[in-house]
């Protein structure tokens, strides 16, 4: 076996730790001016530049003067965006923040409209991206990709992130069901993203084996799989919090321990079952917060709630930052510039598709004073902006595909993503004002089903639905109504089992909460004040 000469050589050993500790302090630097100058730009609300736009931008620049200048190549390997780092450091405590400040009743009270846009939706848009790049190839209209290839590029460039739009809403105030549909199509977009990814990949590396029948198939053994492990990590957290007796002073370091170990014991569960640790960690964090979270003593609440805001603030501003320095460093393929123009076409169609058609279909399964109207769409069709997860996921294409197909699906997915951060991030406020989607809504309450918004038509989610002679509105309906009667099964049955209150626990906690905190309540507890 060889030995790296490194080791043999203690005067090259020190030099790469030296370059080890430049490479980190000037990540801890960046990480710094992005915190200020987001504080900075949020303080003089000056929106044309939010905080993540401006962490990338950082990134972007110091990237470019390393590209240009004579950085020793031992300092700039730190800067390399690995996807597993992403994925197995970075991206879990950010994914569980998601879930974990969820708000129930908001969420659940547009329970169907969410699952719809983020399930259905997000199905949808990748078909239609697919297809029309598909098509765009075959008319030579840009760079052809095989099919198969085509539903990889549509189903990882469907994974929204509308940081800078939730941000914003929080800063300006905004109508909760716009907000609450905002907020969980995000939620569930990248989980969906990601497993629709991965069935694609085994689909082409599988191809002759494959039909459509065992496509779905397998996408709904992922999800469902992944969903169910982490559902059942939430619980099991529940349960052993509710008997273990740890809450008690002289235990708070074990029970907070625990509590801390549990998310990553579920996405790492999911990972080694080839399922999606995504979509595990996700509902873990949902299950956590409304069950175990209860189950704790009041200092371990905070520090929890404390902890997991913080760690998943700081990966997500150092995603940004590293996705920058890495678009500066990575090469490139800028040979097929009309695969780039006419993808961010297609995806401007593609989200219409899936906004718009799903927007159709909720409003026939809701009466007349629910319905979403068009105002909202518009909003939601324009904060689907591109982020670190289609990033991820393009630079894993890389690794996949052959390697010219590859490094211009990366290309085209870092010009998305950088366009859509910058520049239609920026735009986002003077959109949601020429909209008036945003406004003063600190009176609003949140009752079961956002009785008040803005003096706007919203009423009780458990309002008698209107009669209807059509027979698929009627079934549409009764899928809607599923969120009510599965918070009847939560107050009744779960909450008691699972948690030490009884089914008025909810109730008691949401009265609680401050009216800055309800309109609008966090995508990702990190986002609470990013732009």
């Amino acid at each position: 076996m060889e030995i790296s000469p490194a080791i043999h050589d203690p005067q090259g050993q020190e030099k790469q730790q030296q370059a080890a500790g430049v490479g980190i302090l000037l990540q801890i630097m960046m990480l710094v001016l992005s915190f200020v100058l987001g504080h900075v730009l949020r303080r003089h609300k000056f929106y044309y530049l939010p905080e993540a736009s401006a962490s990338l931008l950082i990134g972007l620049i110091v990237g470019g003067l390393a590209n240009i200048s004579n950085t020793e190549t031992s300092i700039r390997t730190w800067f390399n965006f690995h996807d597993e780092f992403f994925f197995l450091f970075l991206l879990p405590p950010i994914i569980f923040q998601s879930g974990f400040s969820l708000q129930p009743k908001p969420f659940f009270s547009n329970f169907g409209a969410i699952v719809t846009f983020s399930v259905l939706g997000t199905f949808v848009a990748s078909i239609v991206t697919g297809v029309l790049v598909y098509l765009g190839g075959v008319m030579f209209l840009m760079y052809r990709l095989p099919f198969v290839e085509c539903l990889m590029f549509g189903s990882l460039i469907s994974a929204t992130d509308p940081v800078t739009v939730l941000s914003i809403f929080q800063e300006l105030g905004s109508d909760v069901n716009l907000y609450a549909l905002v907020f969980g199509e995000s939620v569930l977009n990248d989980a969906m993203a990601i497993s629709l990814y991965r069935t694609m990949s085994l689909v082409r590396s599988h191809s002759s084996g494959q039909n459509f029948f065992m496509v779905i198939v397998r996408f709904l053994e992922t999800f469902v799989g992944s969903m169910s492990a982490g559902v059942g990590v939430g619980f099991t957290s529940a349960l052993l919090f509710k008997y273990a007796g740890l809450d008690v002073d002289n235990l708070q370091n074990l029970e907070c321990c625990l509590f801390v170990l549990f998310p990553y014991f579920s996405y790492m569960l999911a990972e080694g079952l080839s399922l999606s640790g995504i979509v595990s960690i996700l509902f873990t964090g949902i299950v956590m917060k409304h069950y175990t979270y209860s189950n704790l003593s009041g200092n371990s609440q905070r520090f929890v709630s404390a902890f997991f805001h913080l760690i998943s603030s700081l990966a997500e501003t150092f995603v940004f930052i590293y996705m920058g320095f890495d678009i500066a460093m990575e090469k490139h393929s800028w040979s097929h510039v009309g695969f780039i123009c006419f993808s961010i076409l297609f995806i401007v169609i593609a989200r219409a598709a899936n906004v718009f058609g799903c927007g159709y279909l909720v409003n026939l399964a809701r009466p007349a004073h629910r319905k979403i109207p068009m105002t909202h769409q518009k909003a939601l069709w324009y904060s689907g902006l591109r982020g670190a997860m289609a990033f991820a996921l393009a630079l894993q294409s890389v690794h996949d595909l052959p390697e010219g197909h590859g490094q211009t699906i990366f290309t085209a997915t870092t010009a998305i993503v950088v366009l859509t951060v910058l520049l239609i991030g920026g735009s986002t406020g003077t959109m949601l004002e020429a909209l008036e989607v945003v406004g003063d809504s600190r009176d609003t309450a949140l009752g079961d089903g956002f009785e008040v918004v803005n003096n706007r038509y919203m009423t009780s989610f458990d309002d008698e639905d209107s009669p209807s002679g059509s027979g698929f509105r009627t079934k549409l309906r009764e899928f809607h109504k599923s969120a009510a009667s599965f918070t009847e099964l939560d107050r009744n049955y779960l909450t008691p089992f699972f948690t030490s209150h009884n089914g008025e626990y909810d109730d008691d906690v949401n009265n609680e909460i401050s009216h800055e905190e309800r309109i609008p309540f966090a995508r990702r507890g990190n986002l609470n004040n990013r732009g």
